[in-house]
């Protein structure tokens, strides 16, 4: 492997350094959550083994096997940005439990159809699919409560342990999976999953959230929600960035997923316990590697650990490829695990500091959603080409390709969002207004002037390209700035917004980054300026509307 030069450290997040590691466990209401989704995640990971396993036994064709993380991460690539927008709309707790109470159920019911001999590779799929779609419903809703359970300091932390949490349970889990099915039988691994639920329900129920800053508007509606959701993801280079890099990792990275069931049985001919042993041994590699997270991103900072954990993957895909051992097949696994969990911590942390709040759950859906679409492609390719060259070959090919993404995406920077402060700035004033606006009035134009000495003229321009997408990301469809042709130094910006309501959201969103660009801008203006003008679309009558019918028009 290329050793890769150390590089500074990315800026601490305002509100001050880290306190280490394992400093979210200070904090009491991470710590019980923490807890309760560890030990359920044990029965998910069970779950997962035994239908991979399953599957294989039903149907061990490359891309019959391969389905099954398909129907796992399809659901995200769905459902997760609707999911999203539930999770900025609604109660964040309810939905959760909500759909962690559903998935529960299924979960107990697709035990019951193992254990009467019923399953059938068609109805695996299926609840596996169906599981996947809670999993979707609650990954925005999950991430978004993080902030809520520990301060913006202990935030890359918190991010990393959960990840931690994760593999504890991938390591524990696939390796109790294979025991319960010696023991049991096939069916006791759902049914075990559909018993954990219950923690992290009663988990849920238990917490008590610190109060947030009330909003004095009514919530989103759930369309405009999905829409602002996108035009901020659009208009976030913090986010962009960190979604470019995602994809350059997941489509690759997923071969080893998709077909590991069968990297056990055909390549290293094991059986199911082998195949637990392979997915817990990517849960210890995951463990050490999050271990070492601090460390390595200190010496190297995001970018060069990611590029570093990339060219591990495609290092762990050739071990899978040439493994006819176990011994040769785990150290694999572990290098995999390892590599994930850097890989994986530091995009969820690029992607959360990239977020103010109030877009904190469809921004991480669009992440999320993004990172299943690529593993739920690659997935379908990978197990479409382990048919055609064969199994080795594949894995060959899936390291290429990360080896060839690391330039290919050396231009998106991750974390760049750590020093940028993206709370509430609350400081624009509420319109003055003549006459009561009816808040779905629109769409709204708010267009402001700016007189300014024509020497300033550039680095005005400059600032105002920044502005443009500040207005993009809060909510403004279309945006315009316009030179006066007969008034040298005069110019007027104007921003559209589909309504009157969402324009007072505006004032919600600004955030202290943002002022601070305001802050800049009014240094360069003449005084008296800037001035603001909201301009609302009015019904016009119809041209050749009866009297009557123009007076009910207007």
């Amino acid at each position: 492997m290329t050793a890769l030069p150390p590089a500074a450290a990315p800026p601490l997040p305002p509100g001050g350094p880290s306190r280490g590691a394992f400093a979210p466990f200070r904090h009491r209401d991470f710590t019980a959550l923490w807890s309760a989704t560890v030990i359920s995640n044990v029965g998910v990971w069970m779950y997962n083994a035994a239908a991979g396993w399953l599957i294989a036994v039903l149907d061990p064709q490359p891309l019959t096997v391969s389905l099954v993380q398909v129907a796992t991460m399809l659901p995200m690539a769905l459902v997760a940005l609707p999911a999203g927008a539930l999770a900025d709309i609604v109660d964040r707790r309810r939905l959760l439990i909500v759909v962690q109470a559903s998935t529960m159920v299924a979960s107990a019911l697709l035990g019951l159809i193992v254990l009467t001999g019923l399953a059938t590779p068609a109805l695996v799929l299926a609840f596996t699919f169906a599981a996947g779609i809670g999993a979707a419903m609650v990954a925005p809703a999950w991430q978004a409560v993080v902030p809520q359970l520990v301060p913006k300091a202990d935030l890359p932390s918190a991010v990393a342990l959960n990840s931690v949490g994760i593999n504890i349970s991938r390591a524990l889990g696939p390796a109790l999976a294979g025991l319960a099915i010696a023991a049991f039988g096939l069916a006791s691994p759902f049914l075990i999953n559909a018993a954990g639920f219950l923690l992290v329900i009663g988990a849920l129920v238990w917490w008590r959230r610190r109060p947030a800053r009330a909003s004095q508007l009514p919530a989103e509606r759930f369309g405009n929600a999905i829409r602002t959701g996108l035009r901020h993801a659009r208009r976030n280079p913090h986010l962009r960035a960190t979604l470019a890099r995602s994809l350059g990792f997941f489509v690759c990275a997923s071969a080893y997923w998709a077909l590991l069931p069968l990297i056990a049985r055909d390549l290293v001919a094991g059986g199911p316990q082998l195949y637990g042993l392979m997915l817990g041994a990517i849960g210890v590699g995951a463990l050490l590697g999050a271990l070492a997270l601090p460390r390595l991103k200190a010496r190297l900072g995001a970018d060069r650990l990611v590029a570093g954990a990339t060219l591990a993957t495609a290092a762990a895909l050739l071990l899978f490829a040439l493994a006819r051992h176990p011994a040769v097949a785990l150290a694999a696994s572990v290098v995999a695990g390892a590599a994930w969990i850097q890989v994986l911590s530091s995009l969820n942390v690029s992607a959360q500091v990239a977020l103010p709040d109030w877009v904190r759950g469809r921004g991480l859906a669009v992440f999320v959603t993004v990172m299943s679409a690529a593993m739920t492609l690659g997935s379908l390719l990978w197990g479409k080409l382990a048919g055609l060259i064969g199994l080795p070959l594949a894995l060959v090919v899936a390291a290429a390709g990360l080896v060839a993404a690391i330039p290919l995406t050396r231009r998106a920077k991750l974390q760049t969002g750590l020093g940028v402060d993206l709370s509430p700035s609350m400081h624009w004033p509420q319109p003055v207004l003549s006459h009561e606006v009816a808040p779905d009035r629109g769409p709204v134009m708010v267009s402001v002037e700016y007189r300014i000495d024509p020497k300033d003229r550039e680095a005005f321009l400059e600032k105002l390209a920044v502005m443009e997408h500040e207005r993009r990301r809060d909510g403004a469809y279309a945006w315009g700035l316009f030179d006066d042709a007969a008034t040298e130094g005069r110019y007027v910006e104007t921003f559209m917004v589909e309504s009157w309501l969402e324009h007072l959201r505006q004032h919600e969103r600004i955030t202290r980054a943002a002022r601070a660009l305001q802050d800049e801008i009014r240094a360069l203006v003449r005084p008296g300026s800037p001035t603001v003008t909201h301009l609302i679309a009015t019904d016009l009558p119809r041209r050749n509307a009866r009297p009557e019918e123009a007076d009910e028009t207007a």
